[in-house]
């Protein structure tokens, strides 16, 4: 029971739209394959990981200290005590040998992404999908066979009127999402209050629909936008000023008594714990955004879910940043508020396995090993492209 070889690879996922902060131009991602020497119907075991969109590809970061740690250790000290399976969380501590403490920034991609492929490979050894193994080895069973998704749009495109931003809009409501997100802070208050009001025409109900600065505001432009949006009943005010600026979110309570939501830029458990102490996040109604595969993986998502434990959070107020398919399997498994998805953007990392339909803002997971890649043919088709 070994991983015999680690493959990475960069892959552009770049797209003509900006939000308030980064246009995605030039974006990419980086795909990694771990391939172990269990062998399954005449070929290999291959756990699939890659990371979410707003981070670029980390593919020297792991190669030149994350993939060559794995490989040169003792196999016998990357596997469970049965010698059954991979041990995930030995392989995350390898990884991290010789890291400092602190600096959680990039190479917290580098590893949550080779951290969710050996996540995928453990659920595919045992025959189980990952929200199935998440919910026996952590969660006393209980899992949520259907998820609450909804669809992050509303970027601003070049040439995009009004009445496409409807359009656009309306479409994810006609796919089955019961509530949608558009960016804020890209344009003047006054423009973004006229999108605002031209997509509720379409919505009908302000709970509908969610908006986000993306980081982008000083303390005085974000009370500014506070102010305005009180006059909606949102499903959420996400990320106003720097993800790090635990001051203007903890500000932010005094002008804005409706939910608000961050926290897709912090990138360890430390991080989500200084939020939770200092950026005045209320556990009955503002939501987390936290995603595992920025953020160390699902080991450290882990620590970051007993913190919240410790510090009365439910984790039902977990909503994860990303759109990705490990995420839904966490909230799944660990019984998460549910998801972001993209229906259109960052294909084919986007999205949700073949023949699976959002219902009334819930997606039903399908009984698929590991993450589900294999069930989204234009995403397998990349990954066994790397793994071939």
């Amino acid at each position: 029971m070994k991983i015999v070889e680690i493959r990475e690879k960069t892959l552009p996922i770049s797209s003509p739209i900006r939000n308030a902060y980064i246009d995605f131009s030039k974006m990419t991602l980086s795909l990694v394959a771990v391939i172990t020497d269990v062998i399954r119907d005449g070929r290999p075991v291959v756990g699939y990981g890659f990371n979410s969109n707003g981070r670029y590809g980390q593919g020297n970061l792991m190669r030149e200290r994350f993939i060559p740690r794995i490989l040169q250790a003792d196999p016998a000290t990357l596997v469970n005590d049965t010698g059954t399976n991979l041990d995930p969380h030995k392989i995350w501590n390898c990884m991290f040998t010789n890291e400092k403490p602190g600096g959680h920034g990039e190479r917290s991609v580098a590893i949550g992404t080779i951290d969710m492929a050996v996540w995928d490979a453990v659920a595919k050894i045992e025959n189980k999908p990952l929200f199935r193994l998440l919910a026996e080895r952590y969660n006393g069973g209980r899992f949520d066979r259907k998820v609450f998704v909804y669809a992050a749009g509303g970027y601003y495109h070049p040439g995009q009127d009004l009445n496409a931003l409807k359009d656009e809009m309306r479409s994810y409501i006609d796919r089955g999402y019961t509530v949608v997100k558009k960016k804020i802070g890209g344009a003047s208050l006054d423009e973004d209050l006229r999108r605002i009001d031209a997509i509720l025409s379409v919505l009908g109900d302000g709970r509908k629909l969610a908006v986000d600065a993306n980081g982008r505001f000083d303390m005085d432009t974000a009370i500014a936008y506070a102010k305005a949006l009180s006059q909606y009943d949102l499903f959420w005010y996400e990320e106003a000023g720097d993800p790090l600026d635990f001051e203007l979110q903890a500000m932010l309570r005094n002008y804005y008594d409706k939910p608000m939501a961050t926290g897709e830029n912090l990138f360890s458990m430390q991080d989500a714990r200084n939020l939770i102490r200092y950026g005045g996040m209320r556990a009955d109604r503002d939501w987390l955004q936290f995603d595992c595969a920025l953020s160390y993986g699902l080991v450290e998502y882990l620590r970051t879910l007993e913190m919240l434990h410790q510090h009365g959070w439910s984790a039902e107020r977990c909503i994860p940043h990303g759109g990705h398919q490990m995420s839904l399997n966490i909230a799944a498994g660990l019984g998460l508020g549910g998801n972001e998805s993209y229906p259109d953007l960052f294909q084919p990392f986007g999205g949700f396995p073949d023949g699976v339909q959002v219902v009334d803002g819930y997606v039903t997971m399908p009984d698929l090993p590991g993450i589900g890649f294999e069930g989204k043919a234009n995403l397998y088709s990349e990954m066994r492209a790397l793994s071939s």
